[in-house]
């Protein structure tokens, strides 16, 4: 058997993933295990995915790389099941896995979307996160090689890109002249007019820049859909936490991008239970979910991670943290069912994908009609809701 890579956590990871299977192609016997540290739960979820793929595999090279392999490294490679390690700032560094450094990697295969890495590591220190330590600093990738990524893709049919990076709005200030995300998009629209569509991961609000915002605000073929780095809607909860942006500020954006973009679709990322977070505190990330229009909710539970500020903090107790992400999926889902609804008998521009669905531009899941090729754009007008997926 040949190479054979189990990605862990962030979209960044199944980007690096698609590229070490590129990389590694002609490698035989080998299984990879692509890491997450971002929770506990990850760090379990990636001991588990480590046993799985020996028992499956047991005669097969297993190698371990990602967050996980660097926040704990030392616990992780004393694993019975693990071969080695690659450090996670090496894994796409070829001679990293004792191949040439002059052979250029084979490209990633070309999906109907493709997830093109822009940027890696982060600079900041939120309380909570473990992940500067597993990434390391922020590097920003070249326009030049963002481009020549994005041609390959092109090139083989792919009608979204989607850009992705641990701190994705931070990309550029150690690039020359220093520019800005928005810049890199301009550059992106400019050099491929044919692209439909192109789409942002995560972003931190505290970090758009002005040709950004406009080009989410007017350009179609940016996507109306942002997914916020948020973490809490309360002002000292996010003081505590070293978040750069206040609740009136994440407001304030959206309504901007709104006023211009009507159907603009809001993401963001929420934790429950921070630690000194009370019932007052938890009811302002509650409420900021129908302030921003919150229709993709992705709630964590709070973490408790070795080494951070946070876990030096009076922390809440485990059932009420549980209790309140319950609390923060349900009212994302209240919201997300109104956004549903809303769009029947509307006219969606939807990217077919395999399996008979699709997005939407604003990230709305579409059943499609039978016989839909993957990789097209088809117009759909939905007249129902069909387990959370529009028909």
């Amino acid at each position: 058997m040949t190479i054979e890579v189990h990605s862990l956590g962030c979209r960044l990871n199944l980007a690096e993933s698609e590229e070490l299977r590129g990389l590694l192609a002609d490698t035989d016997d080998l299984v990879v295990i692509n890491s997450c540290a971002v929770t506990a739960e990850a760090v379990r979820q990636t001991r588990q995915a480590i046993r799985r793929a020996r028992r499956a595999r047991p005669d097969a090279r297993l190698l371990v790389t990602g967050c996980a392999a660097e926040v704990e490294r030392a616990q992780i490679a004393a694993m019975p099941e693990v071969d080695g390690i690659i450090a996670n700032t090496a894994k796409l560094d070829p001679r990293a896995w004792n191949l040439p450094a002059s052979a250029p990697a084979p490209r990633p295969r070309a999906y109907t979307r493709a997830f093109v890495q822009v940027q890696n590591g982060c600079d900041h220190a939120c309380t909570f996160c473990v992940i500067p330590q597993g990434r390391g600093p922020s590097r920003s990738r070249s326009i030049a090689e963002v481009l020549d990524d994005i041609a390959v893709h092109v090139d083989a049919g792919v009608a979204e890109i989607v850009l992705t990076g641990v701190d994705l709005t931070s990309w550029g200030p150690d690039l020359p002249a220093s520019p800005r995300l928005g810049n890199l998009c301009e550059a992106i629209l400019r050099q491929f007019g044919a692209l439909p569509r192109l789409r942002l991961s995560s972003i931190d609000g505290a970090e758009v820049d002005e040709a950004l915002i406009a080009l989410l605000a007017t350009e179609k073929r940016m996507m109306p859909h942002v997914h916020l780095s948020l973490q809490s809607g309360d002002d000292m909860i996010l003081k505590r936490m070293r978040r750069r942006h206040t609740r009136a500020e994440a407001i304030a954006l959206v309504e901007r991008l709104r006023a211009s973009r009507p159907d603009l679709s809001v993401g963001a990322d929420l934790i429950a239970g921070f630690p000194t977070e009370t019932d007052a505190m938890h009811a302002q990330s509650v409420s900021i979910i129908e302030a921003l229009g919150v229709v993709h909710g992705h709630v964590f539970t709070y973490s408790k991670r070795p080494g951070t500020p946070a876990a030096r903090m009076p922390q809440v107790p485990s059932q009420v943290a549980r209790d309140r992400a319950g609390l923060l999926r349900r009212a994302a889902s209240e919201q997300r069912a109104r956004w549903l609804k809303s769009l029947l008998g509307k006219p969606l521009s939807v990217l077919a994908e395999r399996g008979g669905t699709g997005h939407s531009a604003e990230f709305a899941p579409v059943r499609l009609p039978d016989g839909t090729r993957p990789g097209t754009i088809v117009s759909v007008s939905p007249t129902r809701i069909v387990e959370g997926i529009l028909e």
